[in-house]
């Protein structure tokens, strides 16, 4: 039988079915991060759940819109590789790798800020005005993956291998009237935002700090990396194993941490609370109906 997971599963699979050359998201390459893709496939090879957006974590550099607009977002549902497309709030990402930088390959003077799509360090400087400057950020974010879930018991599992792989600040983000669960998986702990430059009223563009100071940024992202590595295949060792046990995806006794114990209770006062709600709105509507005959 169709249920509303099942549909939405299936039109989620169908279009990460597409071949490359036509698959689009909103990321800025519009496609899933190489990374990623064999958890994503892992994931949704199970039952109870499907991702619905991922990033195998990535370092970063990026321009900031006009103050007006800017939006400087440390998620979005895609996963850029490499790419100089506009960000959001008309920013614009200089450079994004899902990859660490190998400064080895990068030892001529000039090397890495081309790289990065950077202007020349010789001239270090700093912006006169802090109000209406544009700055330029080198940031690393780590994982990030948004997983469905058929019910909250599926949901605990989610979360419980998130939380115990070292993913702190994972949760449940939401939770609908069909009772599927959002699942984010996620950490603040690796990541890290930097301001390295700026641009100018002129739109011309400027370092504040050398190169010397780039290569020790990227050597602490790339540090973050390995990090982030190991903590996704904890991750995916803790989902995997818990989902091939019996009794999987229905309410047991087992024992789980606090703060799973606690977002599934959340949840499940929240599913309480849109039963409830939805209860009311039906007696109106049938209490409605009885008046006008």
């Amino acid at each position: 039988m169709t249920t509303p997971f099942t549909a939405k599963k299936a039109h989620i699979l169908s279009q990460l079915a597409v071949p490359d050359s036509d698959y689009s998201d909103l990321s800025p390459i519009g496609a899933v991060d190489h990374n990623i893709r064999q958890l994503v496939h892992e994931i949704n090879e199970l039952e109870g759940f499907v991702t619905t957006s991922s990033c195998s974590g990535r370092i970063a550099v990026y321009l900031e819109g006009s103050p007006k607009t800017s939006s400087l977002s440390t998620e979005d549902d895609g996963n850029p590789a490499k790419t100089t497309t506009g960000g959001k709030g008309g920013g614009q990402w200089l450079y994004v790798s899902h990859d660490p930088v190998q400064l080895d390959d990068l030892q001529r003077d000039g090397a890495l800020l081309s790289l990065l799509a950077l202007p020349g360090s010789e001239s270090v400087t700093y912006p006169k005005l802090v109000h209406g400057t544009r700055y330029t950020h080198l940031k690393f974010e780590p994982l990030i993956l948004h997983i469905l879930c058929s019910s909250i018991s599926h949901a605990q599992h989610a979360l419980s291998a998130a939380l115990t792989s070292g993913f702190r600040e994972s949760g449940i983000s939401s939770i609908n009237s069909d009772g599927m669960v959002m699942v984010a998986v996620r950490t603040a702990g690796l990541a890290f935002d930097s301001i390295i430059g700026f641009s100018g009223d002129a739109g011309e563009a400027s370092l504040m700090v050398t190169e010397q100071y780039l290569r020790t940024l990227i050597e602490v992202a790339t540090a973050r990396f390995v990090v982030n590595e190991e903590r996704k295949g904890r991750f995916r060792e803790a989902l995997l194993n818990a989902a091939s046990k019996p009794g999987h995806g229905e309410k047991g006794d087992a024992w789980e941490p606090a703060g799973v114990r606690r977002e599934r209770k959340r949840a499940e006062g929240l599913q309480r609370k849109a039963d409830v709600e939805r209860l009311r709105s039906e007696q109106a509507s049938a209490t409605t109906e009885d008046t006008g005959l």
